[in-house]
């Protein structure tokens, strides 16, 4: 005879948690929703779902609650507050924060829950809206193994990648990591339009480009395939395909700084960059970057 599933309960029904929230609804299994906005309840309420006025009233019926609010402090009275989830939920109950919050809060809250017998992880979400909708988010969760194991089924509906960072802080800390690489990318994709504009180019039609070689490549992300930062050893495998990316980087970068000089336009991003690529690689500056170097020196 199969386990049933356990009801998953979701709180915060707003731009991230509403999709989420509708992709749990093809579980068959029940699911508790709360939000303090009745018309983001009504229309999961409409596709079956149960509504509870108050995380407590959630918290009475599911033994895994997912909560998707603004901030640390909305996340903090959801779960230990005067209705919050705390008030009511039985021991062995998982509570799941997607919100990004501080991963202090997150540990700080786990130990208040774990006195109790619950357990909390933090499980912040990539992906954005459009990934919960098609069920294609990446979850970082950090928690006990139990903990991972009871939220892996229901998270498996609107997420095709969910992964144990670690202990409880760990999600949050991935998610700030994955996070970082997202906006300096930004900074560096406005680098970038600066440059082609100067250049008399569309800077749409780049963006279709970026776009176009980052989904079949993997954009930066390509590069993050080694388990340590450390410098790359002389047999290591990984040596001369590193190597041959930070010369075409040094090369490249090296040709848009002197377009940029030629136009007037400042790069200090493609700077930094051919300065610290190959140390970043973990193979050390090439020809180029150690003559520009002693060139500026």
């Amino acid at each position: 005879m199969s386990t049933p599933l356990p009801t998953v309960g979701y709180i915060g029904l707003g731009n991230m948690g509403a999709p989420m929230a509708t992709r749990l609804l093809d579980r068959p299994a029940a699911l508790v929703v709360c939000d303090a906005r009745p018309e983001a309840v009504a229309p999961l309420l409409e596709s079956g779902a149960v509504a509870a006025s108050v995380p407590a009233d959630v918290a009475a019926q599911a033994s895994v609650i997912s909560v998707t609010v603004l901030d640390d402090l909305q996340v903090r009275d959801v779960v230990t507050g005067t209705d919050g989830i705390l008030a009511t939920a039985r021991p062995g109950t998982v509570i799941a924060v997607h919100s990004t919050i501080s991963d202090e809060t997150a540990t700080e809250l786990a130990e208040i829950c774990r006195a109790k017998g619950v357990e909390l992880v933090d499980a912040p979400v990539s992906g954005g809206a459009p990934g919960a909708r098609q069920g294609r988010l990446a979850v970082m969760v950090g928690g006990s193994d139990d903990a991972f194991a009871a939220v892996r089924e229901p998270f498996g509906y609107f997420a095709d990648l969910v992964v144990h960072a670690g202990p409880v802080g760990a999600g949050t800390r991935m998610k700030l990591a994955r996070n970082l690489l997202h906006f300096v990318s930004f900074t560096a994709a406005s680098e970038a339009q600066r440059l082609a504009e100067a250049a008399g180019l569309d800077i749409r039609a780049l963006g279709k480009v970026v776009r176009h070689t980052d989904a079949i490549t993997g954009g930066a992300g390509a590069i993050m395939l080694r388990d340590t930062t450390a410098a790359v050893v002389d047999d290591d495998p990984w040596l001369p395909i590193l190597s041959h990316v930070r010369d075409l980087g040094e090369k490249d970068l090296t040709l848009a700084l002197d377009l940029g000089d030629r136009l007037g336009v400042d790069l200090p991003l493609a700077l930094r960059a051919l300065s610290g690529l190959g140390d970043g690689l973990g193979v050390g500056p090439g020809e180029i970057s150690s003559t520009s170097t002693k060139e500026n020196a």
